[in-house]
Order: structure tokens, then sequence, then C-alpha cells
């Protein structure tokens, strides 16, 4: 029997084991979504922004590691797709784009709609062509397929109008697609290189991200012969927390004062599965040796000594029994010490009780929290209490990530998504899609700002339309806090971050989801307990407070000055 151009990819889809693909219908996509609503195992999740189909596919590619399908149709459907799809390319998963396009013939004409598909995905794409015919296929879509798998990317396929219904011959191939391994042997000379430079180090320290995520027991087995401080980058949470007696939490603006330590006063440093970004978290006088699986990130943060390019698994694996150097434990002992006592500092901020615990307490909620709201910090800390360990996390970008960081552990079952890597707004709730379309079993819990929440606010409807029991918690402190954090680090008094938003629980419940408005510290454990009983989607819009300050691990004395600047300013423009 025949099949036109758009079944024969969607049945190519389905036996990859693709379940779902992500988007809004419309004119050149009608082929596909005909397609799908014949073919049982695939089913069509319509949203309300092409953005959050983007944003899901590329979740559901990073937690199955197989490829994550989405489609926007001709024009403007395909042009909201690309923030979704420059988080896919910038997280390393891999993602197919089915785009819509004219008609054949109306191609290059300023036809209603036209988009140059080809210069539009030119950047965000590892692949990129239009189809025009039959004959095209299989090839072409292997092709795009393979190169989004080897390359870790997107790939971008083009189908025009008139060509989704065009139809194969009975007798063309079948198609199968190739998954590369993972896996890449570490080189002899380099492993000796490693332990050569890390037994001649007399502090050593290790960072460690989530390429190691899958060598858990390996990488604790080498920072026990090493005696070294870990350092785990936000990414690499899934993998490090839980019991992991070398851990010292995360580096950077999120970090704290025993990871700081542990990376300024090591002499080597052992970066395991991490392209941690920010330079100036890196130490200036230590012998760096690097693992990655991708020798393109090898060196590109900081200068490395010895670059070791494989498996995090099979290197460590075989670079343990060639660390014969005997330790003391003074330089992770430190580290501990400090990321313990910081830990116990946090602890009690996030008490509900905080205000009333004494008498700093009393005068620092004066200043801080006039209003009596809702700690953040107190809020993401009864997240974790009741959460279940096998949750997954989303989390949106700004503060909602800095209260996850230090406070919601990724022990057990659990596991983290965010655009850790491109930084945008609005990806807690569609990620959160995308993972609970892939089990609707499993709790998801999306940790969203207002500020994000708001701009795809439509796609809550997705939840309840797909029967998705996502669990949205909302940090409404009515103000977009990294960027007024960062204004006031340079002395700006605050400019543009208010935002007058509505009683979000209201519209969560106009919009079908199982909603509270939580306003006091005492209500927080009641209403986290009542959402994870839920069977549906629900939302909780907790109004924290928005004076709430994330202190870097050893802040400058230009950053306490520029916010003692700002908040003067903010005070004496408040009485004009």
């Amino acid at each position: 029997m025949s099949r036109t151009i758009a079944q024969t990819i969607v049945h190519a889809l389905a036996e990859h084991g693709v379940t779902q693909v992500w988007g809004v219908v419309g004119d050149a996509l009608n082929p596909f979504t005909e397609a799908m609503r014949t073919e049982d195992r695939i089913e069509w999740v319509g949203v309300r922004h092409e953005e959050t189909a983007a944003f899901a596919a590329g979740a559901q590619s990073q937690l199955t590691d197989r490829i994550g399908v989405c489609m926007g149709t001709v024009g403007p459907g395909s042009l909201h797709l690309l923030n979704g799809l420059y988080d896919a390319k910038k997280s390393h998963a891999p993602v197919l784009a089915i785009c819509g396009q004219v008609p054949t013939g109306e191609i290059g004409t300023e036809y209603f709609q036209e988009v140059a598909n080809d210069r539009v995905f030119d950047d965000v794409a590892v692949w990129n062509q239009t189809l025009t015919s039959p004959e095209q296929l299989p090839q072409m879509l292997v092709q795009g397929i393979t190169a989004a798998y080897a390359q870790r990317g997107v790939a971008v396929l083009s189908v025009p109008g008139d060509v989704g219904d065009l139809e194969l011959d009975e007798d063309a191939p079948a198609i199968a697609f190739a998954r590369p391994p993972r896996k890449a042997e570490p080189a002899e000379e380099s492993l000796a290189a490693a332990a050569a430079a890390l037994d001649g180090g007399e502090r050593v320290t290790m960072l460690v991200g989530r390429g190691a995520e899958h060598a858990r027991e390996q990488t604790l087995a080498v920072a026990e012969r090493l005696q070294a401080p870990m350092v785990v980058t936000l990414k690499g949470k899934t993998g490090f927390d839980g019991d992991n007696p070398y851990g010292v939490g995360q580096a950077g603006l999120l970090g704290n004062p025993g990871a700081a330590d542990a990376l300024a006063d090591c002499d080597v440093l052992l970066m395991v599965g991490t392209d941690f970004p920010y330079r100036d978290f890196y130490p200036t006088a230590a012998k760096v040796v690097q693992i990655d699986r991708a020798a393109t990130h090898v060196g590109r943060r900081v200068a490395v000594d010895v670059p070791v390019v494989g498996d995090a698994g099979d290197a460590l694996t075989a670079l343990l029994p060639r660390l014969t150097r005997d330790r003391d434990s003074a330089h992770v002992d430190r580290a501990r010490e400090a990321y313990a006592s910081w830990r116990e500092r946090q602890r009690s901020v996030s008490d509900p009780d905080y205000e009333e615990s004494g008498l700093v307490a009393k005068v620092r909620s004066k200043f801080d929290n006039p209003d009596d709201r809702i700690r953040p910090e107190a809020l993401a800390a009864a997240v974790d209490r009741h959460a279940p360990d096998d949750a997954v996390f989303t989390v949106d970008t700004g503060m909602s990530t800095v209260w996850l960081s230090r406070f919601v552990e990724m022990r057990g079952g659990r596991e983290l998504l965010g655009s850790f890597n491109l930084g945008s707004m609005a990806n807690a709730l569609p990620q959160a899609l995308g993972a609970q379309a892939l089990d609707r079993t499993r709790r998801v819990v999306s940790m969203s700002g207002d500020g994000g929440l708001m701009m795809l606010l439509g796609d809550l409807r997705t939840a309840v339309s797909e029967d998705l029991p996502v669990v949205v918690v909302v940090f409404d402190n009515a103000s977009l806090g990294m960027v007024q954090l960062e204004q006031q680090q340079g002395g700006l008094a605050s400019s543009g971050t208010d935002l007058d938003n509505p009683d979000l629980a209201a519209v969560g419940t106009a919009m079908g989801l199982a909603s509270r408005r939580v306003e006091r510290p005492d209500e927080l454990d009641g209403a986290l307990q009542w959402a994870f009983r839920q069977d549906g989607p629900v939302l909780l819009d907790v109004l924290t407070n928005p004076d709430e300050i994330s202190v870097p691990p050893h802040p400058k004395v230009s950053q306490a000055w520029g916010y003692a600047v700002a908040k003067l300013t903010e005070g004496i423009e408040s009485r004009r």
C-alpha cells in the first residue's frame, strides 16, 4: 500500500519510538496531523504557542535521549519555534522540527506568510533542508535525524504545503535511523598525563557536571582517592545530590563559600563532564585536567593543561588505579565545613517561622520583608519536603533557579530540567508539559517565576486539555527579581521590573487547574500537601518576598555598595 510523504514520516517516527509530536495545527501541517490521527502510536499534542512545543520536545529529548519532535506551520508558526529550538541547541538535545513552507510554485515570490526557512534556521540547526519531492525520501529524513543524534542538535525539515500529500512508490525503501555510540575511548597517553598531574598536586578540587551523572560511582571513588571536594554544576545536581560525602554544592552566583573556597584554594582542578561557562569562578593559578566526551568542549572556558577526550565513566575507571599518592583530608574538610556552616544559615532563613526566631531575624524582616510575605527560601524548602523522590523538576530562569539550586535536593530518582545554557524566560511550564506527557503517573513540578509563567500563560490550558497532572508552583513576587538584583548591584534604582500580576490562582481556576493562593508562611505545608494529593494539573500562586537577596558566595564591596546606593535611591524616589 502506498503512503503519502506525511504518512511515511509519521510512520517512521512511530517505528523509532517517538510517542508525541508538539505544535499548532494549520495549512502545510494538515497532512501530518491527519497522518497522526490514524497512527495510534503517536499522539499529537496541540499547544497554544509553538514556543511551548519546541521547549516540550527538547525536554523529552533530554529525559529520554531519543529525538524530540515539534512542528510549526508556514511562516510565523515556524518562527515561534525558534526560542525553544535554540534552547535545544544549547542543551545539546536532539530535536526534529518539521516546518511548513508555502507551495513550491510560490517559493521566492514574497507569497503570503512566506519566510526563508533555510536562512532563518541556519544558525540554530545542525541540518536544515527543504523536502520537495517523494524521491528525496528516505534519504533526506534519515540524514536529518542522524545529524541531530550525531551532533546533538536540531534538525529542521521544511515541507511546502503542496508536498505533504504527495505519494511515494509502493516499493520505496523502509526508513531506519542510526544512533551513534555515545562513548569515546580515552587515549592512554592522556590518562597517564592526567594521573601524573593529579598525583603531583597538593590540593585537588573536582568540578563535576551533567556529563558525569551516569558515572556517579566512579566519580565518588576518584574523589575519595584524591580527597577532593566536589563542586557540582547546577545541571550536575541530578547525579550528585543526595548522599555525597565530598559534595560542596554549586559554583558561581548560585554557589556558596565552601564551593568558592574549594576552587580558589586548589592547585589542581579536575573537570569531569562539564562545560561550566563562567570564567570568573575558575581558579587562576591551578593546573587543569578536563575530561569530556566532546573534544570541542575542552579548553573553551579555561586553559587546560591535560585534556582527556572520552566518556567520563570509562576515563575515571581507567584513571583510578593510576592514582597512587597518599593524601590527608585537610583540603576537603575545610571546604565541607564552610559548606555545612553556610547550609545551616540557609536552613534558618528557610524556616517558615524565621521572622519570629530571634532578634536578628526580627530586625532583618523590618528592612527586607516589611509586609511579612513568604520568603522564597521557605517555599523552595517546602517543595523539597513534599515532592516525591522520583519527581521531575523544571525551573524558570531567574531567582527561582537560585532558590531551587540551594533548597531542592535531587535525591533518589529526581531529575532536573531548565534553560541552563540559553537562559530563556518561560521555559519551566512547557518543559514540565513535555516531561509529564512521557509519564502521566510521575510527578512533574514546574518551579515557575511569575514573569516566566505570564509569558506563556495560555499553555496552562494545555495541561488541562491533555490531562497532564503537572504541579505549577509560582514564585509570585510581582517583579522580575533577577533583573532587579542586577540593577541594584550596579547601584541603579529598580526600573521596569515591577509586575502588576492578576490573582494567578483565580486565573488557574478559570483555566481548569485546581488552584490555591498562598499568602502566609504557615499555609505552605498544607498547600503543598494538598497539591500533591490532586490527580490533575495544579497551580499554587505563592506570594513571596520581592526584596529577598541572593547573596553571592563572597560578595564584593562594590556589589554591597551598589545595592545600598540603589535602595537609598529607591527610598528617595518613593518619597517624592
